[in-house]
């Protein structure tokens, strides 16, 4: 499927599939990450068939999400950058995860296959500094021997807006890239030393289909659903993976959920042979105190149903589905912090 017929579609979604035409009272509506887009469309379509609710989420970025959300312009909010336990409080909220999957390097190069370009961590860090400007350097082709590449100049391709997505890249690159981490840093924002910039993971897969000899990166759906080239990456455990939800589910395996304030657990650079590299959850953020209980308690229906019924929609899409174990610590922490104006629990 080709880009051009998959953005459009999941704007369609966004404005109409997801609220089944009008909007409904009980209909819920969120905001935030581009990440899990297409999961949430695909659940929020079988929700609204099996029981009439409605879901209405802007897919803005995880920036603009926990705007709104603070804003309370929104039901619930969404970002790929868990909130500190110091935000959390400060603004009377608690997050859970919902979802995890992998960012992925994708590059538009002729010649070049969906998981044939290996790129190191080493490698991708000083293509976003600037270091490695021509898909034909040394530090390149000496990991892709055999490998035909191009005396082309590279163009990179990041987030221009407020990105979960581009917060889990340069939180990866400056754990592994001392020089990453002091010229560009960690953040959902960062001031990228060159390149191009694209709105959402869509956006930054259109730069990359319409720009030839790019690369950029994005949630691997938006990879896998456009035929994009996605590289391999070599892992802690110093071998090269591919990324798919076996890839995910490797790197999550260790993640202590239950030992982090407000579930922020940040998966990059995880050990293990199989584990990928890039790999994150994506947060919920919703209000402590619930002004309107009987739409907090749709949102909360709505991820339980989800969580009981998305695991086979998240597989198909390579997302991974959070395993049972931190489903109850997620509904357990439901119970316990989200009330009404009366401090009665909404779950």
């Amino acid at each position: 499927m080709r880009l051009h017929k998959f953005v459009p579609s999941l704007m369609l979604a966004a404005g109409i599939a997801l609220t089944g035409g009008a909007a409904q009272a009980a209909d819920i509506t969120g905001a935030g990450a581009t990440f899990p887009y297409p999961i949430y469309s695909k659940w929020a379509e079988a929700y609204k068939k099996a029981t009439g609710t409605g879901l209405n989420y802007q897919s803005i970025g995880s920036g603009g999400g926990i705007k709104q959300i603070k804003a309370k312009t929104v039901d619930f909010g969404a970002s790929d950058m868990p909130l500190k336990a110091e935000d959390l409080d400060k603004e009377g909220l608690m997050q859970f995860p919902a979802i995890m999957g992998g960012v992925v390097p994708v590059v538009n190069v002729d010649g070049i296959a969906p998981g044939q370009l290996k790129i190191s961590s080493a490698v991708l860090a000083d293509i976003y500094l600037g270091k490695i400007t021509k898909w034909n350097a040394a530090e390149i082709a000496a990991d892709n021997p055999g490998v035909k590449l191009p005396a082309d100049e590279i163009t990179v391709v990041h987030r221009a807006d407020g990105s979960g997505t581009t917060f889990q890249f340069t939180d990866y690159l400056s754990k592994v890239n001392a020089d990453f981490k002091s010229t560009v840093g960690a953040g959902t924002a960062v001031k990228w030393p060159a390149g191009v910039g694209g709105k959402g993971n869509e956006g930054v897969a259109a730069n990359v289909q319409r720009i030839k000899n790019s690369i950029g990166y994005v949630e691997y759906a938006y990879a896998k659903k456009n035929k994009m080239a996605h590289t391999q990456m070599k892992n802690r455990d110093g071998q090269w993976v591919q990324p798919d939800d076996e890839a995910f589910k490797a790197a999550a395996a260790g993640a202590q959920w239950a030992k982090a304030p407000g579930f922020g657990v940040v998966l990059t650079d995880q050990a293990g042979k199989q584990s990928w590299p890039i790999t994150s959850a994506s947060f919920i953020i919703m209000h402590k105190v619930q002004e309107d209980a009987a739409k907090g308690k749709e949102v909360l229906k709505f991820f339980d149903w989800a969580f009981k019924n998305g695991g086979a929609m998240a597989t198909d899409l390579d997302y991974v589905a959070m395993p049972p174990a931190v489903v109850k610590l997620i509904q357990d922490a439901w119970k316990t912090q989200l009330k009404d104006g009366a401090g009665k629990p909404i779950w």
